[in-house]
């Protein structure tokens, strides 16, 4: 066998690996995400747009539903539950020609009960991190970003192919490995 062919071989088994470190990440922060909505009384999708007002906001109700990928209906449902559990306010936007018109915003007095469900996790983020190097981190927070932005390209793919009754090419098959790579 030539060197490009181990190589090629080599490549292959360590993106497999990333692939797979990356589902065993989304089943880990899943759980973690879980275990926070359960003790902060929300919902996994609750949870989801209480944290993109707290990033993103204040939001209209419609520009809520894009980020979070939901119908605007579903939107009614989840602001009239964090709103009635104090993480929301409902504002007139007196911009607006249309007097219906509202933003929604996170309340941030309530932000360090969330700040104090995060500590294990940001401890332990925080540990992991001392041992890379400024380069190695800048690498790593790289990779995040375009990570996320494949989901959000994918996330589009997906939403446009059930739109308009296409079938989505079908995924690569999996394989199980043990391979390990240091």
């Amino acid at each position: 066998m030539s060197y490009t062919t181990d190589g090629a071989r080599q490549r292959r088994q360590l993106v497999r690996v990333v692939k797979e470190a990356l589902r065993d990440l989304n089943i880990q922060l899943s759980l973690l995400n879980r275990q926070l909505g359960t003790q902060a009384e929300l919902k996994d999708v609750d949870w989801n747009c209480l944290d993109l007002l707290n990033r993103h906001g204040p939001l209209s109700p419609s520009a809520l539903a894009r980020k979070a990928g939901l119908h605007p209906a579903t939107m009614t449902g989840i602001l009239n539950r964090l709103q009635k559990g104090g993480w929301i306010a409902r504002d007139r936007d007196l911009d607006n020609p249309d007097r219906r018109a509202v933003t929604v915003q996170a309340r941030r007095e309530r932000n360090p009960e969330l700040y104090r469900l995060f500590a294990g996790m940001n401890t332990e983020m925080d540990r992991l991190c001392e041992h890379y190097t400024g380069a190695e981190l800048q690498l790593i927070a790289d990779f995040l970003r375009r990570t996320t932005e494949a989901g959000h390209t994918a996330t589009d793919q997906l939403a446009g192919s059930s739109s308009s009754g296409a079938t989505p090419a079908p995924a690569e098959p999996e394989r199980q490995t043990k391979t390990r790579v240091r």
